[in-house]
């Protein structure tokens, strides 16, 4: 007599399956909400020093200027 076969069993269970698809539902709704980073503009060049030179000392450029008139009291 012959044994009966035994059905195949299959290396992914339907549990699985499922849990696969609702982590790969989740991870699509997560990157989908994500902000997406704008591509950064070009850097504009240094400003021209006002005052002070090349030699790494304080320099007076316009930007420091300009606040130094807003926080003025």
């Amino acid at each position: 007599m012959s044994k009966p076969s035994q059905p195949s069993v299959s290396p992914v269970s339907r549990r699985t399956l499922f849990a696969g698809a609702g982590t790969a539902g989740a991870l699509a709704a997560a990157a989908t909400l994500l902000p997406s980073t704008p591509a950064q503009p070009p850097v504009a060049a240094a400003e021209p020093a006002l005052e002070g030179g090349e030699d790494g000392r304080y320099r007076a450029t316009a930007h420091v200027m300009r606040y130094y008139q807003t926080a003025k009291v």
